[in-house]
């Protein structure tokens, strides 16, 4: 059985994080195990508050998901603070686990801070050294590097910073910048774009934690990593395209749009 591990807040709306991963897994037949870092009050209008889980208890969720059901696989989400950083590098690193996606989630949809100030250091320094992919969006590539991000050709500049801190693919999306929604991968070897018309929607609630969960998926499955990185593109698009409006703000994507009809 392909075996995936998330490690994430949970989004009360279901659009977002812990939901919106085990989604993707399940839409992708991926079994998904889960370690939740925080309980969040939220829906497609915004998160309304935040409450972490203890870092001890989060290091004890990780272990006991990989001493017993392991995982093939394994992404982090929405991570709070440095001291659950931490501890979810330390764990990982006991374990072993090779196949690493970290999404670097800083800022909600609406506008709300999901990692503390304290812990952007602690995220580059422990956690991005162990990645296989890191998958920031152009505002979080943007606080991570310093580096202004206005165009696809900035991205390179910005990835190639990050690639200093050990990973060894990164992949920012463009989905903030005007014009199609370009994401760059760049790699020691090689950099291309990923290029996909611009849709017009609101249903994009929860697109980064989806996209990183369906590389996560694919990983899980055996794929090569770049890939995984391109069927995840074609993934999140036809979920953008296919999802149907919910709520008033920020609707979810449609993570079971490959369903049998």
């Amino acid at each position: 059985m392909h075996k995936a591990l998330t490690i994430a807040g949970s989004d009360s709306g279901g659009g977002a994080g812990i939901q919106a991963d085990l989604k993707t897994f399940c839409s992708l037949h991926v079994y998904g195990a889960t370690v939740i870092t925080a309980v969040t009050a939220q829906n497609t209008l915004g998160v309304h508050s935040i409450h972490p889980v203890p870092a001890e208890i989060v290091g004890e969720q990780i272990d006991a998901v990989l001493s017993d059901i392991g995982t093939n696989a394994c992404k982090t989400g929405m991570l709070v603070n440095a001291e659950t950083v931490h501890i979810v590098a330390e764990h990982l690193k006991k374990f072993n686990v090779k196949k690493l996606v970290v999404d670097p989630v800083m800022i909600a949809k609406g506008g709300a801070n999901l990692l503390n100030d304290n812990a952007i250091d602690a995220l580059k320094s422990e956690l991005f050294p162990l990645a296989l992919v890191v998958t920031p969006n152009v505002p979080e590539a943007e606080i991570l590097t310093g580096v202004k991000i206005s165009c696809p050709d900035d991205m390179i500049q910005a990835a190639a910073q990050l690639l200093k801190t050990g990973a060894k693919v990164i992949v920012i999306k463009g989905g903030h910048l005007e014009g199609d929604a370009t994401d760059l991968i760049y790699t020691k070897e090689e950099q291309h774009y990923l290029r996909s018309a611009r849709i017009m929607t609101r249903c994009v609630h929860g697109t980064g934690c989806t996209f990183s969960a369906a590389i996560t998926a694919y990983l899980t499955r055996g794929m090569e990593t770049i890939d995984a990185i391109k069927c995840s593109k074609t993934y999140i698009t036809q979920a953008i395209i296919t999802a149907k409006e919910i709520g008033g703000g920020h609707a979810p994507t449609n993570h079971f749009w490959n369903a049998p009809k």
